[in-house]
């Protein structure tokens, strides 16, 4: 199997959480590639030239990195980090569905801080950073620091808090104490520590 993916990307970590925990380090090749600069590596096998996506042994190109996470979990992990079915298996993906928003709102606002400042949109940037607050201050009430769980939503979402505290000054550090604690419990895996950009 081929994984085209960029190690810096937040969507990517999560795959790379996966090989990780199923020791699949031996079946799936990364090719590290940015479509942006390479557009020719990405877009024959992926017309929307976005990363990551997964080729597999018989061909077939998973596009998008739920799709490409729960692949790898179903067919090789027993499903371990995503439950078949049941109130467990929905936890999880509302989790990575919002953990997904988190990172897609922040990259709009990095992306467009990075325009020149006479380009910028203060609106717009307001509209997508007020996302990541938000859900932050949500996951900040709701999550529980402890909880010994450790499922594909609960990957997502620290892969979510990484970015944002990486990506964006204002959330510098992890300001909120019990996302902090989280994160921290989270990094005692080594597939959360060994996947943690530089």
């Amino acid at each position: 199997m081929r994984l085209y993916a960029n190690s810096m990307s937040p969507y990517a970590r999560k795959v790379f959480v996966v090989i990780h925990e199923h020791g699949l380090h031996d079946k799936v090749e990364l090719i590290d590639v940015n479509p942006r600069q390479k557009p020719e590596a990405v877009i024959p096998l992926n017309p929307l030239g976005k990363i990551p996506f997964l080729v597999t042994a018989d061909g077939l190109t998973l596009k998008d990195s739920p799709v490409i996470a729960e692949y790898l979990d179903a067919e090789f992990g027993k499903e371990r980090l995503l439950p078949a079915s049941g109130p467990a298996r929905w936890r999880a993906l509302t989790r990575i569905a919002d953990a997904d928003g988190i990172i897609e709102a922040a990259i709009l606002v990095r992306n467009e801080r990075l325009r020149p400042a006479a380009e910028q949109s203060a609106e717009f940037i307001a509209w997508h950073f007020g996302k990541v607050q938000r859900c932050l201050d949500e996951l900040e009430r709701t999550i529980d620091p402890a909880a010994p769980e450790f499922d594909l939503g609960l990957v997502a979402t620290a892969c979510a808090i990484g970015y944002t505290a990486r990506r964006l000054p204002e959330f510098e550090g992890i300001k909120h104490p019990r996302l902090a604690a989280f994160y921290a419990r989270l990094l005692e895996r080594p597939s959360m520590a060994a996947t943690e950009p530089s």
